[in-house]
């Protein structure tokens, strides 16, 4: 069975930093592209980063360029998003997607595979 779990959410204050993972089981992680989304209630899903099956090539919306970065680490089966300089705007569910790599990253219907998600909230 499929698992992603994420983890590393919480409360901060606008400029402080935060450090998501997403452990994955029941796959074979390095076949896996995985991305980064995020949602707030009343908004559609949308991308925040993305990385190819070896954490080599990566894609980040604008809003985040060069504050957030995303690292792979298949030894460990999980997916970091490190999050700095955080702005209220950033407040939302963050979620991880994996799917076999290959074809497109920047919509949620090219992942199979979804976490449960995690609250990040950052105070103005």
């Amino acid at each position: 069975q499929v698992q992603l779990v994420e983890s590393g959410g919480g409360l901060v204050q606008a400029g402080d930093s935060l450090r998501l993972s997403c452990a994955a089981s029941g796959l074979t992680f390095s076949d896996y592209r995985v991305g980064w989304f995020r949602q707030t209630p009343g908004k559609e899903r949308g991308v925040v980063a993305a990385t190819n099956w070896n954490g080599r090539s990566t894609y980040y919306t604008d809003s985040v360029k060069d504050r957030f970065t995303i690292s792979k680490d298949n030894a460990k089966n999980t997916v970091y998003l490190q999050m700095n300089s955080l702005k209220s705007d950033d407040t939302a569910v963050y979620y991880c997607a994996a799917s076999l790599d290959g074809g497109g990253y920047l919509r949620g219907r090219e992942y199979r595979y979804w976490g449960q998600g995690t609250q990040v909230t950052v105070s103005s």
